[in-house]
């Protein structure tokens, strides 16, 4: 059971402080932790980019504290997306639609969209309504490394470089919001997350999947992002004792993320079993990344894990994570033979 912390009024008024000035702010949100600035200062969303090492064409998403302030950011809320606040706001669901008028285009990516979401988080929560105003936050890290879901996750990404961590314990989640946008009243996923297909199609009925040609950029949508520095490799369920014994063959130092314990001792691996369900799996993910990260190993590898709805944000940033995927010799990978 993941505990869940408030902040004290010191703390808050600190943030909201910080935040006017024109500084960043580290806060926690149920899917992960958020590097926080004030979305109408442009200056202060520019450090984002800068502290991050974002691309600049890569949009932010702006944190509401509630739906009733969307028509500041949102020139038009289609009827699906009423109905989709209704259900999942507060909560780990962002919404792309039309942006208004005065919002900086450096928020947006130079898009004529706005990603938005009202997080449930109470220390989120705390800290949007004493702002009175959104707050731009992409997870707290460095562009395309693993998310931070703990707060000493951030100060290792940032050191003293960031004067505010809001330290809220642990992320709920663990994963980053599901991300829609709206093409008339179809809904179109675009990034999954804990408000699964199925959780949308309950409510928006027909769902479209997977970005088209003219869908918006959204966050987290770069090939290769939510990355270890060590290399990570995805093998098929199956194989994972085979492939660790082949990585590790002459004394090479192999990690690897399973849902079951090993078969046999391997010398050279260090073994977490993450288990077969996924909304625990999804909360250690990064977690159990960053640890395998420091293990000194020349490799990660990770089971791959099973299809269907639950997982599909699980396999979404491990697919993207990964520098390659292994494949099996009966057509659904390459053989063992292509790990260094």
């Amino acid at each position: 059971m993941v505990r869940v912390v408030r902040a004290t009024q010191v703390e808050i008024s600190a943030a909201v402080q910080a935040l006017r000035d024109g500084e960043l702010v580290a806060f926690p949100t149920e899917t992960v932790y958020g590097l926080g600035a004030n979305a109408q200062d442009p200056g202060a969303v520019r450090r984002i980019f800068e502290a991050k090492g974002r691309p600049a064409n890569h949009p932010v998403i702006v944190h509401l504290d509630s739906p009733r302030f969307l028509h500041r950011w949102v020139r038009e809320v289609p009827q699906t997306a009423t109905r989709l606040a209704e259900k999942f706001w507060p909560g780990p669901l962002t919404m792309v639609m039309p942006k208004a008028a005065n919002v900086n285009p450096m928020i947006t990516g130079g898009q004529d969209t706005i990603a938005i979401r009202v997080p449930a988080h109470p220390m989120a929560q705390q800290l949007l309504t004493a702002f009175g105003g959104g707050i731009a936050a992409p997870s707290a890290n460095r562009y395309g490394r693993l998310s931070p879901t703990r707060a000493e996750h951030v100060r290792e990404e940032f050191g003293d470089s960031l004067r505010i961590i809001l330290d809220g314990g642990e992320c709920q989640i663990g994963l980053e919001s599901t991300i829609v946008a709206f093409e008339g009243e179809s809904v179109r996923l675009l990034r999954p997350g804990s408000v699964t297909a199925a959780d949308l199609r309950s409510v928006a009925g027909e769902l479209l999947t997977g970005a088209a040609e003219n869908s918006p950029r959204v966050p987290g949508s770069a090939p290769m992002h939510y990355a270890p520095q060590t290399p990570l490799t995805v093998v098929p369920a199956g194989e994972i004792d085979a492939q660790a014994d082949a990585a590790s063959s002459g004394g090479r130092r192999v990690a690897v993320l399973a849902q079951r314990l090993p078969l046999r001792a391997h010398k050279y691996v260090t073994w977490i079993n993450a288990g077969k369900r996924p909304e625990a799996y999804g909360h250690e993910l990064y977690n159990n990344l960053r640890t395998l990260d420091r293990a000194g190993c020349q490799r990660i590898l990770v089971q791959a894990v099973p299809d269907g709805d639950r997982w599909d944000a699980i396999r979404d940033r491990l697919l993207r994570a990964a520098t390659d995927v292994a494949q099996s010799d009966d057509g659904t990978g390459t053989s063992l033979a292509v790990l260094p």
